[in-house]
């Protein structure tokens, strides 16, 4: 790998440090090179910080990438860790027992295509992952920067599939797990965090309460690392993987349109990283493209905002069946509609009737049974096409971050037997299928 540096982060601030923190071992975040504000610039130590000393803005990691080659990163795994040099892990990170996320299927979707008269349709289909959902992705990039930093516990906020990739990962690597989520959350996501640990708390009350609770302890506990608190800027980097396989995986080049889920609106905004960061190293061929923002409309703060021409987003009380996207105060929300006004995309919601039949749509078009966020990105990307915000001859990706047996009452009520017959041909052939 050639020594030349390309810098991809705001210049330091005068005085700031730009190194790992003290008792780190060398190269323990690989090309990371500090934390960055994302609103003025000001870089700290490379530590579990997530915001700013000198604004109160929200913390990244910044890097000083060496050259890296398309053939480099083919050679690798067939996992996140084929982009190492590209996120905050060391080098040696594939020796770390881990879940091994990511490189899931980029599937073309002629059938859906024809179906709403799009040319060019794609799934990324992160349903595939170890606990399916993208966020194996997200905690694999945590679980890294939790080892390094000496953490004893490893912990979160979560609204379900989080939950979930938390407690596996941590299963997996030896370390104990505490994981928040609210009592109310679907049964299937209650089991599936259950079964990897013995420190599932419910907490009454919706997701913006869980992640205070959260806040507050990770204030009060030393040696605690919550995914999304105090390692969030190393967390984030994970969804700069999809990105980069959506490119790998296309040839090495851009969509020309990308349909995203918006919760906390992170994964959004990292794919955008991952783009701009593929551009500045001469992996793929600078070209436009548009990111869109796919919301329920019982929890749509992100999407309320791009409509009224607002640069902030009001918070609101979550009142949606898609309980993965139920993130009423958004972290990421004024950077999502940044990204999509200046890629020339939009922010739309639909019902949660419009979630349901997107649901259906998906499975009975493309085989994949999705769940309700992947149900809100389809029924998006339907509305798009149906209201001509998006462009039908343009290539467009939408992504599925989670598997729908994870939300199975929200279809269960639609979907059921043709009919229940004798066990004969008569019977059958009364039924009007043959």
């Amino acid at each position: 790998m050639s020594t030349s540096v390309v810098e991809t982060s705001p210049a330091p601030a005068e005085n700031a440090e730009a190194k790992p923190g003290h008792g780190l071992r060398e190269g323990a975040f690989g090309n990371a090179t500090a934390l960055a504000c994302r609103e003025c610039g000001h870089q700290v130590d490379l530590g579990p910080f997530y915001a700013c000393p000198e604004c109160f803005g929200p913390l990244e990691v910044a890097y000083a990438f060496p050259t890296v080659t398309r053939a480099e990163i083919e050679a690798g795994p067939r996992n996140i860790w084929r982009y190492k040099a590209l996120l905050p892990v060391p080098t040696d990170i594939e020796t770390s027992p881990n879940t091994e996320p990511g490189f899931t299927r980029l599937l073309e979707a002629t059938n859906l295509a024809a179906t709403l008269g799009l040319e060019k349709l794609w799934v990324k289909d992160d349903s595939t992952n170890p606990t399916n959902s993208f966020k194996d992705r997200v905690v694999a990039c945590a679980l890294s920067a939790a080892r390094e930093l000496g953490s004893r516990v490893f912990a979160c906020p979560s609204t379900g599939n989080l939950a979930n990739a938390v407690a596996a990962a941590g299963a997996r690597a030896g370390i104990k797990t505490v994981v928040f989520i609210p009592s109310n959350l679907e049964t299937p996501k209650v089991v599936n965090s259950a079964v990897f640990t013995d420190s599932l708390v419910a907490v009454e009350g919706n997701y913006d309460d869980v992640n205070k609770l959260a806040s507050e302890i990770a204030g009060e506990e030393d040696g605690w690392a919550f995914v999304n608190v105090n390692v969030r800027p190393f967390y984030a980097e994970g969804s700069k993987t999809l990105g980069y396989e959506i490119a790998e995986q296309l040839g090495w080049r851009l969509p020309d349109q990308v349909v995203i889920p918006v919760a906390s609106g992170s994964q959004l905004t990292k794919v955008d990283k991952a783009f701009q960061e593929l551009i500045t190293l001469g992996l793929v061929e600078d070209k436009p493209y548009k990111i869109f923002g796919a919301q329920a409309t019982g929890c749509s703060p992100v999407s309320a905002a791009f409509k009224d021409g607002k640069k902030v987003v009001r918070p609101v009380k979550p009142d949606t069946i898609a309980k993965s996207l139920a993130i009423g105060n958004p972290a990421d929300g004024p950077y999502v509609l940044d990204v999509c006004r200046r890629t020339g995309g939009v922010v739309e919601d639909i019902s949660d009737d419009e979630v349901r039949e997107a649901i259906v749509l998906l499975a009975r078009t493309e085989g994949i049974f999705t769940e309700t966020a992947g149900g809100t990105t389809v029924g998006v990307l339907k509305k798009l096409v149906e209201t001509g915000q998006l462009d039908t001859s343009l290539e467009t990706v939408v992504i599925n971050t989670g598997h729908g047996l994870k939300t199975l009452d929200a279809v269960a009520d639609r979907v059921a037997p043709a009919a229940t017959i004798a066990p004969t041909y008569a019977a059958f052939a009364a039924t009007g299928l043959a």
